[in-house]
């Protein structure tokens, strides 16, 4: 018997039935879901441990990484996915993996949205029906297969260029005529009504993690695809010059080969790097670009004032293969204004775990909301701070940015970046000092290994390793490795940072990401890893298995010299 009806709206319109799998908590799918099995894997997550297959999935939104589109379409490819997907906010990222895998492969799962009261009514279904942009609570499973509709753009809808109905019309191919009308429907779900030109686009999507995305790459090749704009890529799952040396597993390897040299064919540029920002040419402020990558699009919007939505993967190539995008969010000054203001305690002399740390707390209070933080002011802040603040800040919440008053670029002023009736959230050295805890999960003191590099080191952070490293030794048994892009790595071999590193024992890997890495590289005989890295310390549990130790760069290089962790709070979150 039905116990109760609620009305949303209908992203991606169907019918569904199933178990009612609910949450408040957002989800990144991207280390936090399994994509072969669709088995919740974040240790952070208070569903962790459950299937999302063939769930009616409850969720306020995703969050962190852009990669979810990429596990939900892997998920929908394999016969994993859930039956439906319902959120609270607006949730592009995920949608858009399903709009993808219906348009170009016609598997497909209803998505709807609701609003607080009738996504926390479903809090204690058990099952549940959807059809349309109707849900109904059910006491019992009922007999409703999964089946959705796939939206057709209706360019009425939309203000469209010449150029734009040109690409509709098939005129530069198969390819950009589908890119054309994912970028149409993803301007309807963010309620634009016209598109913007970009100028540069950066690629998360182009790492290995099941056949399906290998079979979209080439299926976008064999249509012909080409890239319209400058577009580089990010890191993958194996060093490419040194997978097949040390041992990784010649089916990974070779897909990621497969799936890398699909991209360069299209025209991306092998940059191998989540920190394209480091990269030549890094975006100007208020220029147009389409970035892939939480951490680099939290960079580009908030650092270097670029303008950038936080683009699924897959998405970020439809928009390079056509240059245009939706004119929605980050692209519009009113989608920058900060939504929150959260206000700092009082802090003494900080050392560089400050800023992960606080962004990973902050990131679970503005979920959804654009911060205006403050109590910065007349700090020097460097962009090594910053990119550690946005990547770990980027990993707890769905927000395309953030802004530091008197420090990033457009908060000059709270009154230039706060939009009207602002909810104000007073943060504490205690609320920290719980989120410290959370992150730092390894039973014991030992360590066998410091990963550090998540996002891809600066030449600035590798200067600052080579001189704590310089006249020192590793322990035995401990290794120590430091990832980072491939040009970032020649600009230190150049300045000799490389061999000081080499000569206290450290490793460099390129092209991949700590995120991605498993064995041989982490062996099963390591019990616990040291990082510096707010990002690395959440997604590292699930990938590994591995107890893990979340300290400063300076900590994690005595931990190699010892083979164990001081595991003290700093002092400065002590209130010393």
């Amino acid at each position: 018997m039905a116990i109760s009806a609620l009305r949303g709206k209908a992203l991606i319109a169907g019918q569904a039935s199933g178990a009612v799998l609910h949450a408040d908590t957002g989800l990144s799918f991207m280390g936090g879901v399994d994509a072969a099995t669709g088995r919740i894997i974040d240790v952070h997550h208070p569903l962790c441990g459950q299937s999302v297959a063939g769930k009616v999935l409850c969720l306020p939104s995703g969050r962190g990484s852009c990669s979810g589109s990429l596990v939900i379409f892997e998920l929908l490819m394999n016969g994993h996915a859930p039956s439906a997907l319902v959120f609270r906010h607006k949730e592009t990222i995920l949608t858009l993996g399903v709009l993808i895998a219906a348009e170009l492969f016609q598997r497909g799962t209803p998505v709807l949205q609701l609003d607080e009261a009738g996504f926390a009514a479903l809090a204690g279904a058990r099952f549940a029906r959807i059809e349309g942009d109707s849900i109904r609570a059910t006491e019992a499973l009922t007999d409703l297969p999964t089946s959705f509709v796939l939206p057709q753009p209706d360019p009425a809808e939309f203000r469209l260029s010449d150029l734009d109905r040109r690409f509709l019309a098939g005129e530069f191919g198969e390819a950009a005529r589908i890119a054309m009308r994912i970028v149409l429907q993803t301007a309807r779900i963010e309620g634009a009504t016209e598109l913007v030109d970009v100028e540069m686009a950066h690629l998360d999507g182009v790492f290995y993690q099941g056949p399906a995305g290998l079979t979209f790459a080439r299926k976008l090749c064999d249509l012909g695809a080409r890239v319209r704009v400058p577009t580089t890529m990010n890191a993958v799952c194996v060093d490419r010059r040194q997978w097949r040396a040390q041992g990784v597993d010649k089916v990974l390897g070779e897909a990621t080969d497969a799936l890398a040299e699909a991209y360069v064919e299209m025209g991306a540029k092998p940059t191998y790097t989540c920190a394209p920002y480091l990269l030549e040419g890094a975006p100007r402020p208020g220029q147009n670009i389409a970035w892939g990558e939480s951490n680099a699009v939290v960079f580009a919007n908030s650092v270097l004032g670029a303008r950038t939505l936080k683009y699924p993967d897959y998405l970020d190539i439809l928009v390079a293969l056509a240059g245009r995008a939706p004119a929605a969010d980050c692209y519009l000054d009113a989608g920058r204004k900060a939504s929150i203001r959260l206000d700092l305690p009082p802090l003494g002399d900080l050392d560089d775990l400050f800023f992960p740390l606080l962004g990973y707390h902050l990131g679970k209070i503005a979920t959804n909301d654009i911060p205006l933080i403050c109590g910065l002011e007349g700090r020097a802040v460097s962009h090594d701070d910053l990119k550690a603040f946005g990547a770990a800040f980027a990993t707890t919440s769905a927000a395309p940015m953030f802004h530091i008053l008197g420090v990033t670029p457009e908060a000059t002023t709270a009154e230039a970046v706060l939009a009207v009736g602002v909810r104000v959230v007073q943060v504490s050295l205690e609320d920290l000092a719980e989120t410290w805890a959370e992150l730092n999960i390894a039973p014991e003191p030992h360590v066998d290994m410091v990963s550090l590099g998540n996002p891809h080191f600066s030449l600035t952070e590798m200067a600052a390793l080579a001189r704590l490293c310089d006249g020192r030794r590793k322990a035995e048994g401990v290794r120590l490795i430091v990832t980072c892009g491939r040009d970032v790595h020649a600009k230190a071999q150049a300045a000799g940072l490389i061999d000081r590193v080499r000569a206290f024992g450290g490793e460099l890997l390129n092209d991949t990401c700590w995120c991605f890495i498993a064995e041989p590289v982490v062996p099963k005989s390591v019990r616990n890893i040291a990082t510096n890295s707010g990002k690395y310390a959440h997604y590292g549990p699930p990938a590994t298995g591995k107890g893990f130790h979340f300290a400063s760069l300076a900590v994690c290089v005595e931990a190699a010299c010892s083979g164990r962790i001081d595991r003290t709070p700093p002092g400065w979150l002590r209130g010393g």
